[in-house]
């Protein structure tokens, strides 16, 4: 090819691979979706701003700024939003990073993270997880070099499941230099129930170079509208605005985030119903002989054999439930209705 080339490292970059669709008889358990309809008024108040899709949309998200700067007592300047906490990864390692710098993150996570750090132009510096499917803090201030300039800390991980502790994460900080950025994605942080649990935006209060990432894709159900926002020191925000696409949060998305926010005792019930289903289901997997890691987010991790994987996903497409294998290192499935549940529970038992 003698036309124009993209940098070796876009040419370089894997695709991402999104969790497969599942035919109409059978139950999507691959993308970690929340399997229950609008939150009371989410739909009303979507359906309302869309007769105004004629219209840009509020480039600065004033509704929604205001409404998570109320929920979470911090200035508006503090917050950022983009196309879900994918988008806002992206944006903050797009303004923080050059070419050859370093991003440090725990292995495996978050699929998207080694996409977005070759997107920037830098290299990643993965750490293994522990056993357990747990961050090896230690190992991973130890990777912190003088080309870090961000470590991503995944809490729950996506995909294995655990999530980190206050007592971890302050202990983790102290060791990491001032002018690194320590991004806390907490994509999934209103699903854990462990003891001494991240406190997010008490730690970016203490913290010069901490950033906060949530979404309202998972546990308040707008993943198909792509709303995530960040938490962090009015000048870490200011940056991830100013790199952030202009109007990339629609106006439809905008008004449902708002209206989710409004809904929280609603938000709360079905939180603590997947929590439930997931103490069930994890409960069951194990109980059929299977190592499951401690699952905090809204799915379980299955350590399936890499010869195996493949089988697995079979038996369960068989059984009527999509699920996500992730290389030659496991299954990941979602927690989504009580039927499509009871199935993985039936899989788990005979595919030992």
């Amino acid at each position: 090819m003698t036309g124009p080339q993209p940098r070796p490292s876009v040419a370089a970059m894997p695709a991402y691979v999104a969790g497969k669709p599942a035919p109409a008889d059978a139950f999507k358990l691959s993308s970690n979706e929340n399997p229950y309809p609008p939150l009371p008024g989410v739909l009303e108040a979507a359906v309302t701003a869309a007769a105004s899709m004629n219209r840009y949309p509020d480039m600065g998200n004033t509704a929604l700024y205001a409404a998570l700067a109320e929920m979470y007592d911090v200035p508006v300047a503090d917050l950022a939003v983009a196309t879900g906490s994918t988008g806002l990864i992206y944006g903050l390692l797009s303004a923080f990073c050059e070419p050859g710098d370093e991003v440090v993150y725990a292995w495996r996570s978050f699929e998207a993270y080694p996409i977005a750090v070759l997107a920037a132009g830098a290299t990643s510096v993965q750490v293994p997880n522990t056993a357990d499917g747990r961050h090896d803090l230690d190992a991973l201030a130890a990777a912190i070099g003088p080309r870090t300039k961000v470590v991503l800390l995944c809490s729950p991980n996506n995909p294995t499941g655990p999530a980190l502790t206050q007592t971890e994460v302050d202990g983790f900080l102290s060791r990491v230099p001032d002018d690194v950025l320590v991004v806390l994605d907490e994509a999934y942080i209103e699903f854990v129930r462990i003891d001494d649990p991240v406190d997010g935006i008490a730690t970016y209060r203490r913290h010069d170079n901490v950033a906060v990432l949530r979404t309202f894709s998972k546990a308040y159900g707008l993943a198909g509208f792509r709303v995530g926002y960040s938490i962090a020191p009015a000048p870490i925000a200011a940056a991830l605005r100013g790199v952030t696409l202009p109007f990339g949060v629609n106006l439809v998305a905008q008004a449902a985030a708002v209206a989710s926010l409004e809904a929280r005792p609603e938000l709360e019930e079905r939180v603590e119903a997947l929590v439930a289903e997931r103490t069930r289901v994890v409960e069951a997997v194990r109980a059929a002989g299977w190592r499951v890691p401690d699952a905090q987010g809204n799915f379980v991790w299955l350590p399936v054999e890499a010869d195996r994987i493949a089988a697995f996903v079979e038996a369960a497409e068989a059984a009527g439930i999509t699920v996500r294998p992730l290389g030659s290192d496991g299954v990941r499935v979602s927690i989504g209705e009580p039927e499509g549940n009871d199935r993985l529970i039936k899989i788990a038992g005979s595919f030992r």
